[in-house]
């Protein structure tokens, strides 16, 4: 709980600082607070270059974050989180100490030069970096180390989006990828210290305020439903032409990987010549969209702009984060559908700030495949609970349709393609490769289930493990009973004379082709000590897999000296009816 605290101020902390930074860094470059709420103008540090200077901002913050990130920390560039993500799945949580500072500099400069990208990305590396370097400090475990990690990602989008719930959901489904009772209390602790810290400095109001809105009829949840379809499609999208940007510039550059950024700045520079409300995140822009001002048109243009912009600062080498351009592109989806329904359905259409802000979820729903992330993100950004019924339907769509259309989130896309699928056991861990086939031994003697209790309370006493698979009358397996649930089915039924089947147990099925690991936390997860292994049909029992035949296998492909190969299967399994 110290440990978590000490991360959650330090991440309130950091988020404070890479704030200021991207603001100071934003005044240097641009002359202004967000250029892209001035657009066309010019920089009041160099007024002769006019509008012009926009095209010489990235080349510079390029020349001064480039050699930066690749003298000190390869892994500050691109958008963070994969990178997080891959540290707590494969490294044990190690993340770099120099991280958190060069991926501030970096991602200040990168974003206060004019680069269209996010300030979430870096705040969860910034964060995880600092809950790692403490970890290692004090010498914690790899379990614990990777909680910190996720402490410090939760502290970074608690403080510098004010939204504590967000940023703890948003490190329990992303990063940790688990939600264990322990773990959660120690992100709730951290989230709760920074968020403290970030309105402290940051203000406690809500990020975005939603229009006077309610759902009037049943039929606007259809015009919803039919957002959320779109969403998903552009979040995919946007993940696909993302890194298909990014092999273009790697199969173009052939100088420096120093000075790619400030080569790539020059291309990116003319894009925001062109279209200036590209310059930097573009919160400014996104408020106008959600408010009404922007034609539908010039909607659909900041769409694709953002697109391509988000995808070209990140195929240069740019540091920079995809939440904060997600929610932009959603905005610009939703308020642009939104218009187009008004217009349509004046009647039956709410207003158009509405579908922007849902669109804003649906779409990082769609990019992320983060439902939960995304429900409460909008619903802390807005503050509004009138909302939450649509954003649900919606982000719930948006995500089933990234789900047919890819396997990957724009996340995990990343790491794919380097080899690592984080949702698989990689092939150096223990037990990796091993199936249970391997491992099982003979199934024991079943039991019927009309049989009575207390005959059955014998058999399960003579039991190697305490319980043994549960037939029906015709040999269907129906479960497995325990010697616990015998005892207790006895003691609650003194007067009755129950059966086997009545306290049967039907535990996660497991087959001779199931991964070990897998079979292992179905075993941990099971009512008794044993479990009954199916064949690859899953249609008769084969044997049966205990913690001891695991551990006695092992320790005969030891002792055989084979070391690092799976032991063979053995010769005979029982069968039932055998």
């Amino acid at each position: 709980m110290l440990l978590a605290l000490v991360v959650g101020a330090g991440a309130g902390l950091g988020a404070v600082a890479f704030r200021w930074l991207i603001k100071t860094f934003t005044l240097l470059l641009s002359g202004h607070a967000d250029y892209s709420a001035a657009a066309h103008t010019g920089n009041p540090h160099v007024p002769w270059l006019g509008k012009w200077f926009v095209v010489l901002a990235p080349v510079v913050a390029g020349l001064l974050y480039g050699p930066l990130v690749q003298r000190f920390a390869k892994e500050a560039r691109g958008h963070g989180v994969p990178e997080v993500m891959f540290a707590v799945a494969r490294r044990g949580g190690k993340i770099g100490s120099q991280v958190a500072l060069v991926k501030s500099l970096a991602s200040a400069l990168c974003i206060g030069g004019g680069g269209s990208v996010g300030r979430e990305g870096p705040i969860v590396q910034i964060g995880s970096a600092l809950g790692s370097t403490l970890g290692r400090l004090v010498r914690v475990a790899e379990d614990r180390m990777r909680v910190l990690v996720a402490c410090g990602a939760a502290g970074g989008i608690a403080a510098t989006f004010n939204a504590p719930l967000a940023g703890v959901f948003f490190a329990m489904e992303l990063i940790l990828r688990d939600f264990t009772a322990e773990s959660f209390g120690m992100v709730v602790l951290a989230s709760v210290v920074a968020s403290v810290i970030g309105r402290a400095a940051l203000g406690s109001g809500p990020f975005l305020h939603l229009p006077p809105f309610a759902v009037h009829h049943l039929s606007e949840y259809a015009l919803f439903i039919v957002l959320g379809l779109l969403a998903g499609a552009v979040g995919v999208g946007f993940t696909r032409v993302l890194y298909w940007i990014e092999d273009a510039c790697d199969f173009v550059w052939r100088g420096p990987e120093w000075a790619r950024p400030a080569a790539g700045g020059a291309l990116l520079g003319l894009l925001l010549l062109v279209l200036p409300q590209m310059y930097g995140v573009g919160y400014p822009v996104l408020e106008n969209a959600v408010a009404g001002k922007y034609t539908v048109v010039f909607l659909l243009v900041l769409l694709v702009g953002k697109i391509a912009a988000t995808s070209l600062t990140i195929g240069i080498g740019g540091s920079g984060g995809v939440f904060a351009p997600s929610l932009f592109m959603g905005a610009m989806l939703g308020a642009g559908y939104g218009a187009v329904a008004h217009h349509l359905l004046p009647g039956s259409a709410g207003p158009v700030g509405a579908y922007g802000l849902i669109g804003m979820g649906a779409v990082f729903a769609g990019a992320a495949r983060a439902p939960i992330t995304a429900v409460i993100i909008m619903f802390e950004l807005t503050g509004e609970y009138s909302i939450i019924l649509p954003l649900m339907a919606a982000i719930v769509v948006a995500t089933g349709v990234s789900r047919a259309l890819s396997t990957d989130t724009v996340y995990t896309l990343k790491l794919r393609r380097r080899g690592v699928d984080i949702g698989e056991t990689p092939r150096d861990a223990p037990l990796a490769g091993w199936l249970v086939a391997s491992v099982m031994e003979a199934l024991p003697d079943p039991l019927r289930a009309s049989t009575p209790l207390a005959d059955a309370a014998e058999a399960l006493a003579r039991s190697r493990h305490g319980v043994l698979p549960v037939l029906a009358e015709d040999a269907t397996y129906l479960g497995t009973v325990t010697a616990r649930s015998a005892a207790e089915g006895l003691a609650a039924a003194a007067d009755s004379a129950p059966s086997v089947g009545s306290v049967v147990h039907l535990p996660r099925p497991v087959t001779e082709e199931t991964a070990l690991p897998d079979a292992l936390d179905a075993l941990v997860s099971a009512e008794g000590a044993g479990l009954p292994v199916f064949d690859a049909s899953r249609t008769r029992l084969v044997g049966w897999i205990t913690h001891q035949s695991v551990l006695h296998a092992l320790h005969r492909d030891t002792a055989g000296g084979s070391g690092s190969e799976a032991p063979n299967a053995p010769a005979q399994a029982g069968r039932v009816g055998e």
